[in-house]
């Protein structure tokens, strides 16, 4: 038995028009976006994807800082949404930087009434740039002899009590200061951005910096080393007027991209606020390190006797195994890489193990320390000796060789002394017959 269903007119005309309009919504997919239009970074752009992301808290939104530091100078308007802000800095100029006690009630009650320490940085932004600070920095020194990078603007600055800077760290300033009085202090940059850049043709981008400072407290032994808050921002530094000309030319910029571009960047602030970030390793460097190109530990074995000659070589010395287990600790790591010649990259691999440098690729190791020093750390990881071209030999003369051969020159100047004197007795002679025979005549 077939059963037949029987709408009613007027249900069916509303059928047929939904029936439509469902076709007619369907047959526009695909046809607004071409095959070449589509992009995965259209889709993620979409208002829907950036409502659900903003709709997800970070973990430290809600967390109160106890600092608060906030540098007095205008953000850029190039920057895109969640990318760090980047400040444009004028070099040699003084830009003030407020240290504002954001503690609630109650927290940190240790240091109430009491100093901090707060130790300010410039330091590079680019890591690859940070695994060579040292060099850049001491090429710095070599280039602009009695120069600092950063300097504090002591009589503008306000709060700060016994400033001091290490002539040996340019780039470091420090000074104590209570969290419950007002305290601004101005800051000088004298490097600039471009100084560090790889080909230096004209039209280069400057590499970005960044403005760190660590905040301790005072320890049971009266040492300012218990850490407490760290910030940094972002920065680029120019030559004097120049940071004025780039905020200018970033914000004529802005203003011919269309509304919807605008979106996609964040305004401008009349002031930096540094953000949370991990403190910066505190490393000493030592003055006298080992250059790359000689070792520290001289090898010290036994010069052969006689006269270096090919027939007569002494035995090398047998090659010392110094290679890297991975079961070497952080410290005896440090100790294997001054052994090896790489001191200057202690600071590097400061919380490396051995079995942390071992995982490192050829690769890895070359773009942090690059192409010479690369390679050979690496083959100083694997084990790997590089056979020498040509080897020489060089023999001490000993001191018996050489009161032989004092003597033979004695015994061949006495010799020819010798012969000298029998000529003049002959000559004298043939004179004296001469004379005689010629008076006879």
């Amino acid at each position: 038995m077939a059963w037949a269903l029987k709408l009613p007119l007027a249900d069916e005309v509303i059928e047929s028009g939904l029936v439509q309009d469902f076709d007619a919504s369907l047959s526009g997919i695909g046809q607004e976006l071409g095959a070449g239009a589509y992009s995965m970074s259209d889709v993620l752009a979409l208002p829907i994807f950036k409502q659900e992301e903003s709709s997800l808290p970070p973990d430290n939104e809600n967390k109160i800082l106890p600092f608060q530091y906030v540098l007095c100078a205008a953000t850029s308007p190039a920057v895109k949404l969640h990318d760090e802000t980047l400040t444009y800095l004028n070099q040699g100029q003084s830009y003030e930087i407020r240290m504002l006690d954001n503690r609630k009630l109650g927290e940190l009650p240790e240091i109430n009434g009491k100093l901090v320490k707060s130790i300010f940085r410039v330091v590079f932004h680019d890591r690859r740039l940070q695994y060579t600070e040292h060099q850049q920095l001491e090429g710095w020194r070599w280039n602009r002899p009695g120069d600092r990078i950063l300097d504090i603007d002591i009589p503008m600055s306000v709060g700060i009590i016994d400033p001091r800077a290490n002539p040996n760290q340019l780039n470091t300033v420090e000074f104590l200061w209570d969290p419950a009085k007002r305290t601004s202090v101005f800051i000088q940059v004298h490097c600039i951005s471009t100084e560090f850049t790889m080909r230096k043709h004209g039209g280069e981008k400057g590499v970005p910096f960044r403005v760190q400072i660590d905040t301790f407290k005072e320890n049971e032994n009266g040492e300012y080393t218990e850490h407490l808050h760290s910030a940094s921002c972002q920065i680029k530094v120019f030559k004097p007027k120049g940071a004025d000309r780039k905020q200018k030319t970033d914000r004529e910029k802005m203003e011919k991209r269309t509304p919807h571009e605008k979106e996609k960047y964040q305004p401008s602030y009349e002031t930096t606020i540094l953000t949370e970030c991990s403190p910066w390793p505190e490393i000493t460097y030592v003055n006298n390190s080992p250059s790359p190109g000689f070792n520290s530990s001289h090898n010290s074995f036994s010069l052969g006797e006689g006269n270096g000659s090919p027939n007569h070589q002494p035995e090398p010395p047998p090659p010392v195994t110094d290679n890297l287990l991975p079961t070497t600790t952080p410290q005896e790591a440090q100790q294997w890489l001054h052994r090896n010649r790489f001191s200057t990259f202690t600071r590097l691999f400061t919380n490396f193990s051995g079995a942390d440098l071992l995982k490192l690729t050829r690769d890895d190791v070359i773009q942090i320390c690059g192409p010479a020093d690369g390679i050979r750390l690496f083959n100083a990881l694997k084990g790997r000796m590089v056979r020498p071209r040509l080897t020489i030999y060089v023999c001490q003369e000993s001191l018996q060789l050489r009161e032989q051969q004092q003597q033979q020159q004695q015994q061949q100047q006495k010799h020819e002394d010798g012969d000298s004197n029998d000529d003049t007795e002959l000559s004298g002679r043939s004179l004296f017959y001469s004379g005689h025979n010629e008076r006879n005549q």
